[in-house]
């Protein structure tokens, strides 16, 4: 099984005509996702890559019966896109895009409380279920068919630790960049819980780093209400407090968590074991199965 993600979901690329979208969507139908239509504002009527494009998500969503959609819109219209593909309904909502204004995701936190959306983002790769479907920039190569879930706060090590497990033969059910953003849609726990429904996921790794208390969060749920083990590691051991690194949630306040070392004892209290490294990570997953 698999989880957000599998070969009926039908995709809507918000962006489709700008560059990152243009290039994306033809990288997805290559991967095998069934990408349906387009959507931006006074292109409605237009093709790319042989995807009708239409003026709104709506529109899309009821002339392809779309159910998800992935944000390729620059900072400033971001939300305006988001809200549209929430008001659709649409199931999924994969927003790539960076540097959309806190203020600004503020009000979407909001409003997707009242929803049954899932929001993964913004910040963030996408995510995937190898072998049938991907929304988002993941490099879909490096991802193979399996049982460990796998989810993450940045892009970049999602791959590296992927890249490991695959070339140990370890394959995923399915892999989700929730995005490194101090507000997103989705969290560990949302993840963590579709992962421990999912009867095929024997188990799971979780990649945090410093800044905010998401993976404390995270920790404290695993210990309290999973049975699937977890592996987890923790990007930013040696960054100094204070000082920003890379996301824009990465950031240790010196209250005393957010720090590499609060999170690891967290998970190790809850009897996650933690890799040094990447490579240390997927020798505990290897030792599980």
């Amino acid at each position: 099984m698999s989880i957000l993600v599998d070969n009926d979901t039908r995709v809507v690329v918000q962006g489709i005509t700008g560059g990152e979208g243009k290039f994306h969507a033809g990288q997805m139908i290559e991967y095998g996702t069934n990408v349906v239509a387009g959507a931006v504002p006074g292109r409605g009527g237009q093709e790319v890559a042989g995807v009708p494009v239409y003026d709104t998500v709506d529109r899309a969503a009821r002339e392809e019966d779309a159910n998800a959609s992935v944000v390729f819109v620059p900072p400033a219209f971001a939300t305006d896109a988001i809200f549209e593909a929430l008001d659709a309904p649409l199931d999924l909502v994969v927003a790539i895009t960076e540097g959309v204004p806190q203020q600004d995701m503020a009000k979407v936190y909001r409003k997707l409380r009242g929803t049954d959306t899932h929001l993964i983002g913004p910040n963030c790769p996408g995510l995937i279920t190898p072998g049938e479907t991907k929304l988002g920039i993941l490099p879909g190569n490096i991802f193979s068919e399996g049982n460990v879930g796998f989810v993450s706060r940045s892009g970049t090590l999602t791959y590296q630790v992927v890249d490991n497990l695959t070339q140990r033969g370890i394959g995923q059910t399915s892999a989700v960049g929730i995005g490194g953003d101090p507000i997103i849609g989705t969290d560990f726990i949302d993840v963590l819980e579709l992962y421990e429904a999912d009867p095929e996921t024997e188990a799971i790794v979780m990649c945090g780093e410093i800044g905010g208390e998401d993976e404390e969060d995270a920790a404290a749920y695993i210990g309290e209400h999973m049975d699937t083990p977890v592996v987890g590691f923790i990007a930013g051991r040696t960054a100094p407090p204070g000082k920003r690194m890379g996301h824009a949630g990465a950031i240790v306040s010196g209250s005393g968590t957010g720090t590499a070392e609060s999170k690891i004892d967290a998970l190790n209290a809850a009897g996650v074991s933690v890799g040094d490294t990447p490579n240390q990570v997927a020798d505990y997953v290897e030792d599980l199965l």
